[in-house]
């Protein structure tokens, strides 16, 4: 269901009061909060990606109608093949030997951050010697400014809902702000916790686990007609 305009423009109010300083800050509130994943998902957005993000009919008509509202250009026909060429190659020599795991699926590039080199156990703070790794794709992203960037957390099954759905978006958090500290616009961002929801491995096996425990980025590329 669409949001009212009443909502939408008291929504939009709100966020020209606050775009110039609002900060996604990666600390931890209620689990129980019902608005907690979708605020996360606005948290530090621009007024043109906050239009985008209540007027999409789906996740990537969102990301796209965000990073059209905020001013960049799409990309055309059949230039969106060649242009994430471009970029998933960059990418590619950019984290090597990093522990990044770089993919593709159609146009859209995923980039799977593992727990075991990205952060501590139970901890959302980047590794220091991981940021390297992040500056690279960082620098990437800076170069190809026409795609949209989800940046998703996930965990494996051990511990409480609440538990796993704070870190997994806390987690989330801390690979955005580092990329925005880099100097990518905030607009390009939606964030998202997923805690145990999504596992790409048996919760059975430490293995398994360890699999389930990372953070995504799927770059998406803004294409002809989004917006």
């Amino acid at each position: 269901m669409r949001p009212s305009p009443l909502l939408i423009a008291t929504t939009l109010g709100t966020a020209i009061a606050l775009s110039s300083c609002a900060t996604y800050t990666g600390q931890t509130s209620d689990p129980d909060d019902p608005n907690r994943t979708r605020r996360g998902a606005l948290i530090g957005a621009g007024v043109g990606a906050l239009v985008g993000i209540l007027s999409g009919d789906d996740a990537l008509e969102r990301r796209q109608r965000a990073l059209a509202g905020a001013g960049v250009g799409a990309i055309t026909g059949g230039a969106v093949g060649a242009y994430q060429d471009r970029q998933e190659a960059e990418l590619r020599r950019r984290t090597a030997g990093t522990g990044i795991d770089v993919s593709r699926d159609g146009d859209v590039i995923k980039l799977n951050l593992p727990d075991a080199v990205t952060f501590d156990f139970n901890s959302a703070s980047l590794k220091p010697q991981f940021r390297p790794a992040l500056d690279g794709v960082a620098s990437t992203l800076a170069d190809y400014p026409q795609t949209v960037v989800e940046i998703s957390g996930h965990t494996d099954s051990v511990g409480s809902d609440a538990y796993n759905q704070r870190l997994s978006e806390d987690r989330a958090g801390s690979v955005a702000n580092y990329l925005v500290g880099k100097g990518l616009v905030r607009e390009r961002f939606e964030i998202v916790g997923m805690g145990k929801r999504h596992p790409v491995a048996s919760n059975d096996t430490e293995d398994g686990r360890a699999r389930n425990r990372r953070v995504e980025i799927r770059v998406v590329p803004l294409t002809q007609g989004a917006g």
